[in-house]
């Protein structure tokens, strides 16, 4: 049995869907980029997200304050079909964080990148992955 699931229903409206997990939350996908993002933009939230999380956890186990996180990322595709992702580069910037604890907030996005992001390890390996930390 899958420990994860959702279901994808087309709105019968160009290329648009609605996302729904078992527990309710939705999210609407339009490859179009009217009604929602697009799957590959939600490719991009997602890694950011996997990897912003596990910062945010991982700091906060350090007992490392941090007032905000903000991840800008973004994404080079093949010219050709499959348009697929060839190289994603993400910014995050750390706000608020003592200086003391800077070392903490680098080792938590370390692990994250190294061990924890279950999406960044669902990528293919031939995709150029890089981030840089910056405090704000």
């Amino acid at each position: 049995m899958s420990d994860v699931s959702a279901t994808l229903r087309w709105t019968g409206s160009g290329l648009a869907f609605e996302g729904r997990t078992p527990n309710g939350q939705e999210v609407t996908l339009d490859s179009g980029g009217n009604a929602g993002a697009s799957p590959t933009q939600l490719l991009l939230f997602a890694l950011a997200g996997c990897t912003a999380i596990d910062v945010v956890d991982i700091t906060t186990k350090m007992r490392a304050a941090m007032a905000g996180l903000e991840v800008a990322i973004e994404g080079d595709r093949a010219s050709e079909p499959p348009r697929r992702y060839t190289a994603i580069r993400a910014v995050y910037r750390a706000r608020g964080v003592d200086a003391a604890d800077h070392d903490k907030v680098r080792r938590a996005l370390a692990l994250s990148e190294e061990k924890y992001c279950s999406v960044r390890h669902s990528l293919a390996p031939d995709i150029a992955l890089s981030s840089t930390l910056e405090f704000v």
